[in-house]
């Protein structure tokens, strides 16, 4: 039996792309927060206020939140794949870095939401 080699390969480019493409995103957001911060120097925190309780601030923080725990699980994943060799143990560390970066999401958004 024959075992496709692009088979192998398509779930390493995915994780690639997947992984330049939230990197693409993080990258936006920050420029646009940065730009933000430069031209509003001195700001007050009810102009923050007023700036994450925008809808659309909202919904682009969370895209920027889910792009890094997806870019950060990507990267600790193919870390463990690479050095830690027994299966139980990866196993062990996989659960418990996915179990934070959930409960990472879940705090980011209740503050963000509570906004």
């Amino acid at each position: 039996m024959v075992k496709s080699v692009l088979s192998v390969a398509h779930k390493g480019f995915r994780d690639w792309a997947i992984q330049r493409a939230t990197a693409i995103v993080m990258g936006i957001y920050s420029i646009g927060l940065i730009g933000y911060l430069l031209f509003n120097p001195g700001l007050s925190f009810a102009e923050w206020h007023t700036l994450f309780s925008q809808d659309w601030m909202k919904v682009v923080t969370l895209l920027f939140i889910l792009s890094v725990l997806y870019h950060a699980w990507i990267g600790i994943w193919t870390v463990f794949t690479d050095y830690v060799k027994l299966y139980v143990i990866r196993c062990i560390l996989n659960f418990l870095v996915l179990f934070m970066l959930i409960a990472c999401f879940f705090w980011g958004v209740l503050i963000l939401w509570s906004v």
